[in-house]
């Protein structure tokens, strides 16, 4: 099979982050011993975020992209300590893409503009420390929120393409070669007996 520099569609799999767990804990240390709750915050998981680069023209270096698993947040801890924040996962597309959910057949984003951002998969909230739910009736609350869940699913990036020029012709009659001078563009040349089915992209600046 003919391989090409041009991809157009690539099927994803991708998981937002995990928010972490809040933290159950109380103050205790040889000054104190019976102290008030001290749990932090957990932290919010990775988004998985797209951004629009005008300098990529396929989905090409996204083909063996198979598996998108961003990080869960980081638990709290005592002291009132907050998990860490975990680094959102950045994927660059052509402009013109547009991403589905492959299920509902669902678009959920699409790319227009150099340098656009759209948080595609939300990572999950930290959940809150036991001392968020401190009360004058309740000094010591054994209660700490979970962190929410990420979101994960099958996705398709399409990019639909706008070409300004297209060479249509007999087989062998130069169209491979008149693309291969006038572009960076490397298509196969031969003596076929009809034309390639895959289509080959070049840019002309």
């Amino acid at each position: 099979m003919e391989k090409t520099n041009f991809v157009d569609q690539i099927r994803i799999f991708c998981h937002s982050g995990h928010g972490g767990a809040g933290s159950k804990h109380f103050m205790r240390n040889k000054l104190t011993a019976y102290g008030g709750p001290d749990g932090g915050d957990g932290g919010r998981g990775a988004h998985i975020i797209l951004r629009g680069n005008s300098n990529l023209w396929t989905l090409l270096h996204l083909r063996y992209f198979k598996n998108v698993l961003a990080e869960d947040g980081e638990n709290g801890s005592k002291n009132n300590s907050t998990g860490k924040d975990r680094k959102d996962i950045i994927i660059e597309v052509p402009l013109g893409t547009i991403a589905k959910n492959e299920e509902t057949g669902k678009v959920e984003a699409e790319m227009l503009e150099d340098g656009q951002e759209i948080i595609w998969l939300k990572g999950g909230r930290g959940g809150l420390g036991n001392s968020n739910f401190a009360t004058p009736t309740n000094q010591a609350p054994e209660h700490s929120q979970p962190g929410e869940p990420g979101v994960e699913g099958w996705k398709v990036l399409e990019f639909k393409v706008l070409a300004d020029v297209g060479l249509v012709g007999f087989p062998n009659a130069g169209k491979a070669t008149l693309l291969s001078v006038i572009t960076a563009a490397k298509p196969k040349i031969e003596a076929y007996a009809f034309p390639p089915l895959l289509p080959q992209l070049g840019m002309l600046e």
